[in-house]
């Protein structure tokens, strides 16, 4: 009977180490890992990045191995977007994070250790304006629905297009999901996003009324990342970007490949995605002077709104040059 028990007992520690044991991997799986995996022999590099068109080149290039063939380690951290592939970086789960410069701006106020490292795509076409059904003229809108950051300013520098004061129109924030939803029970007469929602909110009902670079807005996708992690693995991260720019460059030459890969890597239907794919350039290059006026702009939005209480240092948060040094 003694020795029934201490086996139990033995059985126990044995259980108990085994839990403690997955604890600690699932605790982990999130964490940077600064020295490596598989065996040490490359660091961890973990990119954050939403999931629609215009992250493209980075899933064709996770679904080509590209990253594993330059010697990397790259794990795609899909999160819901907008600002939180920035925050991811912040929080140290993952060490690049591709945003829209709209949406890192307000994150570099927060965390004025975030650098952009450089820009790799860009486009005036890729959000549309959806306008419910009966709605003709942008003077009939009283309400939009937005998301934040590159939402809110295009749909406030629409409504200043068209002469309309955006304080006359109310703005209803929202996940891109909700939004075609809300279009179509006549909640807004009005959003622009992005698809697979423009899509979607015109099966509900809408029809497409122009593109951003209709009322002089474009976005540019950046690559960012943490100063403190950045002073150490300049090189890595540049090896990194290379990779993403090659990746462009597969997309613009086979939407249809990348489609596919999209929809490998993120579920994204493959019809819609290349279609996407051809309105939005995948051009890797280094942020140059022009970024960083278009980013004051932006940033004298943000404060006219209250959405942030002061500019971050553009000459120091965007890094001119870094990518023709380190990436080019």
């Amino acid at each position: 009977m003694f020795r029934h028990h201490g086996t139990q007992g033995r059985q126990a520690v044995a259980l108990a180490a085994l839990l403690a044991l997955l604890l600690a991997t699932a605790c982990g799986a999130g964490t940077t890992d600064s020295a490596g995996s598989g065996g040490g022999k490359h660091p961890t590099v973990r990119i954050a990045l939403g999931v629609d068109a215009s992250y493209a080149p980075l899933y064709l290039a996770a679904e080509r191995d590209m990253f594993a063939e330059a010697g990397l380690d790259v794990q795609l951290m899909k999160v819901e977007g907008g600002p939180a592939a920035a925050q991811a970086v912040t929080a140290g789960t993952a060490q690049i994070s591709a945003n829209a410069d709209s949406t890192a701006l307000p994150q570099m106020v927060n965390n004025p250790r975030l650098r952009a490292l450089g820009a790799f795509q860009s486009s005036g076409r890729y959000l549309k304006v959806v306008l419910r059904e009966g709605i003709t003229s942008p003077r009939q809108i009283k309400t939009m629905g937005s998301i934040q950051g590159i939402g809110l300013y295009a749909t406030h520098e629409y409504l200043r297009h068209h002469g309309i004061d955006p304080q006359s129109v109310k703005i209803q924030q929202s996940g891109p999901q909700e939004i075609p939803t809300m279009l179509q029970r006549g909640d807004i007469d009005a959003y622009i996003l992005f698809d697979p929602w423009v899509s979607k909110g015109v099966e509900a009902g809408g029809h497409l009324a122009g593109s951003i670079g209709d009322f002089g807005v474009t976005y540019v996708q950046w690559l960012i990342a943490d100063r403190k992690w950045l002073e150490n693995n300049q090189e890595l991260a540049g090896k990194v970007f290379k990779v993403v720019a090659e990746a462009g460059r597969a997309v613009t030459e086979d939407p249809h490949a990348a489609a596919l890969a999209a929809h490998e890597q993120a579920q994204l239907p493959v019809a819609g995605t290349e279609k996407a794919i051809g309105e939005i350039s995948f051009e890797s290059r280094a942020l140059t002077s022009a970024d960083v006026t278009s980013s004051r702009r932006i940033v004298d939005f943000l404060m006219e709104q209250h959405l942030v209480k002061s500019a971050p240092d553009l000459d120091t948060v965007l890094l001119r040059g870094w990518y023709d040094q380190y990436a080019g």
